[in-house]
């Protein structure tokens, strides 16, 4: 399997071909919008508005439609991690960015106790693994084990309202940021990451701490993650602000 390394400066191409069912499903509805929809405006400058922002609408329903919390990816053996030197590592800003003095996790928006976590306090919560199979938008898939605390127990700490049906990610890169559905950061195989491969973070893979999760695509992954906000209404993202699907689950 070819793994590109693409420019850091334009670390996301255009979207994969993708053969899974959703994909397949996804498609056919696409097709019938087009029919029912077709005398709306297309404006690629507002990607959340006319025909563009109906079939994101209409996808993120079907995709939401598909998504089971309940499902766990396949964890993978040992064998199939991808070589350390052939995990591409991205970044918005022109250099890898070092973490703030001081860095700490800030938990807020709709919670009973707002948190402020360090490094210390993320690795004193219950720890798990995960080693499942990264995909990228671009087409490329990597494996690698990652270690850190569920979001589901960190929004259990903070008291997350059930009011709050997104949550918002926040990065110290160039302020990159994207956002999910409750469901889908809550899953068992969400994370916050602060170790890969047995090791601690290293720069270029999001350190201090970094998203990481089995069912969405890498773009959502934010890495250098500075504050996690529960919310009551969907906001937006870095690459979802220009075009890219929302919910972008696997």
């Amino acid at each position: 399997m070819s793994r590109r390394r693409p420019s850091p400066l334009a670390p996301f191409g255009p979207p994969r071909p993708d053969p899974s069912r959703r994909a397949f499903l996804a498609a056919g509805l696409r097709s019938a919008g087009l029919l029912a929809l077709g005398g709306l405006a297309c404006d690629s400058a507002r990607p959340r508005a006319g025909f563009l922002g109906a079939m994101e609408r209409l996808n993120e329903r079907f995709e939401r439609a598909l998504f089971d919390p309940k499902r766990l990816a396949p964890e993978l053996p040992e064998e199939d991690d991808t070589a350390p030197e052939d995990f591409p590592a991205y970044k918005i800003s022109r250099a890898f960015p070092a973490a703030p003095a001081g860095w700490a996790l800030r938990v807020g928006g709709l919670v009973a106790r707002p948190l402020l976590l360090s490094g210390a306090d993320l690795q004193r919560l219950p720890r798990t693994s995960v080693r499942v199979r990264h995909h990228c938008v671009e087409g490329w898939s990597a494996v690698a084990s990652w270690q850190g605390a569920r979001l589901s127990e960190v929004a259990r700490l903070a008291g997350a309202d059930p009011r709050a049906r997104y949550v918002e990610f926040r990065s110290f890169d160039a302020g990159y940021w994207s956002s999910w559905d409750l469901e889908s950061a809550l899953h068992p195989q969400t994370i916050l990451a602060y170790g890969m491969n047995g090791a601690p973070l290293a720069m270029e893979y999001g350190a201090p701490l970094r998203l990481y999760s089995a069912v969405k695509l890498g773009y959502k992954m934010v890495k250098y993650l500075t504050e996690v906000s529960f919310l009551p209404e969907r906001s937006g993202g870095y690459w979802e602000d220009q075009g890219y699907e929302w919910f972008a689950g696997v």
